[in-house]
Order: C-alpha cells, then structure tokens, then sequence
C-alpha cells in the first residue's frame, strides 16, 4: 500500500526546521535539568549554568534571529551596566557642582571681595556687588530647578492627544518630540538629552532652567577670571617665590591667599571654555528649533530626502527670535527682564505633548 507524499516548499521546509530545532532545544532543556525528573533541586550555580546555557543556544536556533538580535542580546548587560552607573553616578556629579560651586563663592568672598573693597573706587565696587550677587542668585535658582523639575512624561491612560509611535519599552503612546530615556526609564516630553551634571533629563518642562543655569554658569566663570587676573598673576609669582633660596617668609593667611586665587583662577576659566563650548551648542540648536536627539535625527532625515530629490523642513522651526520666544516662554519685551534676568519659575510655552508646526500643508511630507 502506497501513500501520497506531498512535497514541501521552501517555507514548509523553514518551518519544519524551526519545529525541530524547537524540539532538540526543549530536549537539551530536559537533559540540562535532570532535577526536574529526579524531584531535587539543583545549587545555584548549576542552574545558572544551565539557563545560561539555554540562553546562549536560543540564539542559535531561532530562524528569526539576525546579527542585530545576537548583538544586541550580548550588549545588554553592558547597556544595563552603563544605565546603572550614570544613574548612580548623576548624585556624586551633583554633589560635585554644588562642593565646586561653594568653593568658589567662599574664595571670592574671602580673598577677591576684601581686595575689591580695599583697593577699587566707589562705583566699582558697587558694580562688583551687584552683578556678582545678581550672577550668583540665577546660578543657584537656576541650577535648583532644573535638578529638581520634572522634564516632563506623556500620559500613561489613553487620551485623545494625537501620538505618532508607540515606546518599545514603556508600551505606552509617544507624542511627538518625545522619546525613551533608558537611564531614568521613562518617555520625556521634548527630550534633549539626559544630563549626568543635573541627575535628570533636559525636557519640555525644565530645558529653559538648564540652559540658563549654563550661561549664567558661564557669565560667572568669565567675571571672576576677569577679576581676579592681576591677583592671579600676583599670587602665582609668589608661589614661584617658594622655591627661592632663602624664601620669602609669607605668613599662613597669606599662602592661602595665594593658593585660594591659584585654584580659584585655574579652575574658573577652565569651566568657562568647557561651558562655553556647550552654551554656544545648545544655542545653536535652540535657533534652529531642535534639540540634541532631533538634531541627529534630521541630519539623516535631510540626507534621505536629498537622494530622492525632496528637500527637509523642520517641522517645529518658527524663526530664530520666535524660537528664543517659546524657550522662555516671552510674550511681551518687558518679560525678557522678569522671565530672563530675573529669576522666574514661569512654565514652558505649551504642554509638550501637542506642538504649533508653521509649516504649510504641502510641506507635512518631510517631517521626520
């Protein structure tokens, strides 16, 4: 008695070996774990060497796998480790500002602020009194907010706010310009980046304190460098004179003078450059009306419209001035003092889940 035989295809035959690689991988299972059969359980170790095992194999036998799964199934505990640490980490960065910072303001008021008083004219000194108190009160209220302000999340209920993908890891909608911070392990409204200096994410809701707190940061770097160069210079030929044969004899006050406007000096002008380099990144950015995570993502989306003949437009450039408007949040000229110079805990302009795109409707196509 003959049977028919169908012969398979090749997807019948890609099946087929899936199902079987499927089966030779639940008996491998069954072999890896014989206290299963025997009802004793194993030490810790083996079964972690058994599912280790199992799961180094399961890369192997699943036809679906390509080398982005294999890679990034093997960079996961380093991504995970790198998470942690940046987590962990953002608390000795901040204490670090705030030790930093504090050092700083005791050098002036120690060493600068009691040369100034001795030495400059009347009006000078009261310039120096009120731009470095007034540089001062911003760097901390700004600084403050911004450690302390939410950046911002979308909803986790369903809502009728337009989104225009779904987070892989939060399973929840993504409004647009937001996206996925692994390290605070959540979706942030208008993400920008996640700043290891504030222990928190630049977003919608506190991009305005962060950038301020830079340029104030900044501002504050450069006056002091300005003003204590001539002490500067002054206290480091005394340090040189240490080393002379006899040396000089400076009294212990005196070395730490010396020594305060060395530290003080070298360590502003270096915070300085480094923020100044940042300062002028970001500003650039808010020009142009994107952040650092779209910046990258409309560089590519520029170069793939360009080999089709099509040309990009941010969707979410007003203009330069109105850019600066809607950072913030200005609406009239007498607000650029009280919202800008001044201190001002103001919110944003708008909710951050729905964003005004002046672009016309022919121009939609090339939005990222």
């Amino acid at each position: 008695m003959t049977r028919n035989t169908l012969k398979p295809g090749k997807e019948m035959n890609s099946w087929r070996c899936y199902f079987s690689k499927l089966m030779r991988l639940s008996v491998r299972w069954v072999r890896l774990c014989p206290w299963q059969v025997r009802g004793r359980r194993p030490g810790p170790l083996r079964q972690l060497w058994s599912y280790g095992k199992v799961v180094f194999n399961s890369l192997y036998f699943n036809i679906l796998t390509n080398w982005d799964t294999v890679l990034d199934s093997i960079f996961e505990p380093v991504y995970w480790l790198v998470d942690n640490l940046t987590r962990w980490f953002g608390v000795v960065f901040v204490c670090l500002v705030i030790a930093l910072t504090t050092s700083v303001v005791l050098i002036v008021y120690l060493c600068v602020l009691p040369r100034i008083v001795r030495t400059y004219p009347a009006h000078w000194i009261l310039w120096h009194l009120c731009y470095g108190h007034w540089n001062l009160v911003n760097i901390v209220f700004h600084y403050y907010k911004a450690i302390t302000t939410s950046p911002g999340c979308p909803p986790q209920e369903k809502t009728d706010i337009p989104t225009v993908t779904i987070c892989k890891k939060c399973i929840v909608p993504k409004p647009a310009r937001t996206h996925h911070c692994s390290i605070c392990n959540t979706c942030v409204l208008k993400m920008d980046h996640h700043c290891p200096w504030l222990n928190n994410c630049v977003g919608h809701f506190n991009h305005r304190y962060f950038f301020s707190f830079c340029l104030y940061m900044m501002m504050g770097c450069i006056y002091c460098s300005i003003s204590a160069k001539d002490m500067f210079l002054e206290a480091y030929n005394a340090i040189e004179s240490y080393y002379q044969t006899p040396p000089p004899q400076f009294t212990s006050e005196e070395k730490f003078f010396h020594k305060g406007l060395l530290y003080l000096w070298v360590l502003t002008s270096s915070v300085a450059v480094a923020l100044g380099g940042l300062s002028l990144w970001h500003a650039v950015l808010i020009t142009r009306g994107e952040t650092s995570v779209e910046r990258h993502i409309n560089r590519k989306e520029r170069k793939r419209l360009e080999t089709i003949g099509q040309v990009f437009r941010n969707p979410y450039h007003h203009g330069g001035i109105k850019n600066w408007k809607i950072l913030f949040g200005v609406e009239k000229k007498s607000q650029w003092i009280t919202r800008v110079l001044l201190p001002s805990s103001h919110p944003p302009h708008g909710d951050g889940l729905t964003w005004d795109c002046p672009l016309r409707k022919q121009d939609t196509m090339d939005t990222i």
